[in-house]
Order: C-alpha cells, then structure tokens, then sequence
C-alpha cells in the first residue's frame, strides 16, 4: 500500500476522472491516489444495447457492485443474470465475470474493487477498446 494522507473527497454526478471505453464509459471517485491502495471506487455506464468489457477475473481482487440504473446483465460464472437498479454483487476474488446492457435503456454500476490498483490498468485498456471499435490489428 502507497502510505497518503487521507483528506475528505466531495465529487459532484459525474465527476472524477473519466476513461472512455467506447460504448462503455468509466468514472473514478477514489482510487490509489487517495486511498493509498486499499480500494477503488468507480462507476461503470453502459449505452443501450451494449457489451462491457468482456468475460475476465481479477486474482487476489474482490469486487462490489450497485446497479445505480437501468437493468444490466451481469455474468458470474457461467450464469447471466438480469438485475435491477438497487441490486448488489460480490464478486470474489478469481471469479469469471462481465456485464452487459441488453435493453433500450443506459445502465449504470457503482463498484468498489478490493484492494485498489485496478486504475493503473485503465489506459491502456481504453487503447484496447480503441483499437477494438478502429478495428486495427494487434487488437
């Protein structure tokens, strides 16, 4: 863990720092910059009729998730399941999971990620997603 000073963070809807994945966006509130690692906090927007970011797990990471709107699908194992906004997901680590919006409608995840880090990844996972939608190789 990065040893920080923690201060109080007040963050506005839809602030924080922004990674756009395409059809998916992700918005940081809290991560290893202010919680010396100890979690992430982040929301997880999906366009209507969209993928997420494909089925994966995290070693020696737990995650939460809130559905704050909509009606994501979420996959857990080998099982999708349809949730609706106030549901909630543990997700333990070396789980295989991913999330989907099916529906006309965007959706909206609030998660935390145990212990934080996972935002060190996120650009290049954007570059991944970019080359995804340009359909350049290598992707």
């Amino acid at each position: 863990m990065i040893p920080v000073e923690r201060k109080p963070i007040f963050l506005r809807p839809k602030q924080g720092r922004g990674y756009d994945c395409g059809t998916m966006r992700a918005v940081f509130k809290a991560d290893g910059i202010e919680t010396g690692d100890r979690y992430s906090v982040s929301e997880w927007w999906l366009e209507p009729n969209s993928k997420g970011p494909g089925a994966h797990s995290h070693d020696g990471n737990d995650e939460l998730f809130l559905v704050i709107e909509g009606r994501p699908s979420i996959l857990v194992d080998r099982t999708w399941h349809e949730l609706p906004a106030g549901s909630f997901l543990m997700i333990p680590a070396g789980t295989f999971h991913d999330f989907a919006n099916r529906t006309i409608a965007p959706a909206g995840l609030f998660n935390v990620f145990i212990p934080g880090g996972f935002e060190r990844s996120m650009s290049s996972i954007v570059e991944w997603f970019r080359k995804e939608r340009s359909g350049q190789p290598g992707s």
